[in-house]
């Protein structure tokens, strides 16, 4: 249910993406991504994600701190009421070119050319430090070409006990929320000819909802005032169930769909052909 470099095996994903108007970020996306994944490979592995921006650093990964049910929690909140769908229809010039960092269990990678990872990784710890083969690299680096390609790298331990990813960004295309799902297990480029299995829950939301939309989300008491303002109200979502198979590609949505509350206007989406 995602890219990796090498053989792994996830399940139970659940991605999210949120527009907000951030009191000091201005309009922004927030995206939410978890699983549960076993490494199958022999040494350190990877999971890559590609995010629709070109402003994007360490400052934009959220700590959820001792909030690591978030993501559950939205599902809690719309799992009640949810069917399962039949069909569905910031970096600088001068930044580095791959900035290296660590989020809670990963040792991250970020670059808008991923061509340039290879030579980063030897700042990767050894226990992390994954193979990365680079067709992989240069499918991304001709696909999404506007994007920041993040490699977050885990060995067998921290799979086990990995946290959900939480990252805002200045979006490429404001009124368009999209969540990566590409899928390859393997380390090669994802085949974009083929159907893939899918185990995700889709959840979205937006600050500009009119009332009566959506379902309230549960947060803890105690979450910091800082995470909660990156953080949604109510959320709408979906389940695309465990043993269908859709096309190879990601899940997207027009605002102005959104804001119907519609989910039969999530559209799966490829990369343009090269």
């Amino acid at each position: 249910m995602c890219i990796s470099t090498d053989g792994a095996d996830f399940s139970g994903t659940i991605v999210y993406c949120g527009r907000r108007h951030h009191p000091e970020h201005g309009l922004i996306h927030v995206l939410g991504y978890q699983n549960t994944a076993v490494n199958q490979a022999d040494g350190p592995n990877a999971m890559l994600l590609h995010l629709p921006t070109r402003r994007l650093g360490p400052r934009h990964f959220l700590s959820t701190g001792r909030t690591g049910d978030i993501l559950r929690r939205m599902v809690a909140a719309v799992e009640a009421d949810t069917r399962e769908a039949d069909g569905i229809a910031w970096m600088s010039a001068e930044a580095e070119p791959v900035q290296v960092f660590e989020h809670d269990v990963y040792t991250v990678l970020l670059a808008s050319d991923p061509t340039a990872i290879p030579a980063a990784l030897e700042q990767v710890p050894p226990h992390r430090r994954p193979s990365l083969d680079p067709d992989l690299l240069r499918f991304y680096a001709e696909h999404f070409p506007y994007h920041t390609i993040a490699v977050c790298c885990f060995d067998n331990a921290d799979a086990r006990r990995a946290k959900p990813l939480l990252l805002w960004y200045p979006p490429l295309d404001p009124d368009r929320l999209t969540v990566p799902a590409l899928d390859s297990h393997t380390g090669k480029a994802p085949d974009l000819d083929t159907d893939v299995p899918v185990d995700h829950w889709v959840l979205l939301a937006t600050d500009q909802a009119p009332t009566g939309w959506g379902t309230p989300v549960e947060y803890p008491e105690n979450m910091r005032h800082r995470l909660r303002a990156f953080l949604p109200d109510t959320v709408v979502g979906r389940h695309y169930g465990e043993g269908r198979m859709l096309p190879n590609g990601d899940f997207t949505i027009s605002h102005d769909d959104l804001l119907t509350g519609d989910l039969d206007h999530v559209e799966r989406t490829q990369p343009a052909r090269i």
